[in-house]
């Protein structure tokens, strides 16, 4: 009998599976699945599925948990239970323990960060909107340098400033925009389609 040289189980490194990207479009494309990932990441272990159903629910009707009625609890758990929860354990971002009732995230889940940037849940991306601000600014300055009517009558000053404005706006609402919809570990947050989370 042949004695093999295989390191002992202790000893194997684990390894995290790598989440695809078309995954992890599909699985944050879904305001309620991003709730869900949110909701998880406020704990440090397991959740309680009908705790993580009243979470999800309030903050779907902008309301307290304690203020959610019954058919908008039997709506998220209906959700949850046969398509959002299935869909993520499937993804390998969320362990769905249906026997035990609880869900907890796992390492995974921490590379879905990256990918809230490009996500199409807004009419349209943040680069395609910097490209075409880009292109709208371009052409004003243009037009006021070729002494166009109209654009002639705006002072050099004046209209460098009006571009350096439009673009410090769009910064800092582009900065808001990822502080609210933002993975966080720590308080509520505001989704980009809409609802203030409660604790």
């Amino acid at each position: 009998m042949t004695a093999t040289n295989s390191p002992p189980e202790s000893e194997v490194p684990e390894r995290t599976p790598k989440l695809s990207q078309d995954v992890a479009f599909e699985l944050l494309s879904c305001r309620r699945r991003r709730y869900v990932i949110h909701c998880l990441k406020q704990r440090s272990g397991p959740v309680e599925f009908r705790e993580l159903v009243t979470r999800v629910a309030a903050w779907e009707n902008d309301v307290p948990p304690s203020a959610v009625t019954y058919e908008e609890r039997m709506r998220v758990y209906t959700a949850l239970r046969q398509s959002h929860l299935p869909k993520l354990d499937d993804g390998g971002v969320v362990s769905y323990d249906s026997d035990r009732g609880t869900v907890a995230l796992t390492e995974a889940a921490s590379e879905l960060e990256v990918y809230l940037e490009v996500v199409p849940h807004d009419d349209i991306r943040w680069s395609t909107y910097y490209a075409g601000l880009g292109c709208l600014c371009t052409g004003f300055v243009l037009a006021l340098w070729a002494g166009i009517p109209l654009f002639s009558a705006i002072p050099p000053l004046a209209g460098t400033t009006l571009v350096t404005a439009v673009f410090t706006v769009s910064a800092v609402f582009h900065t808001r925009h990822d502080s609210r919809i933002r993975l966080d570990s720590d308080g509520p947050t505001t989704d980009a389609d809409g609802g203030v989370p409660w604790r």
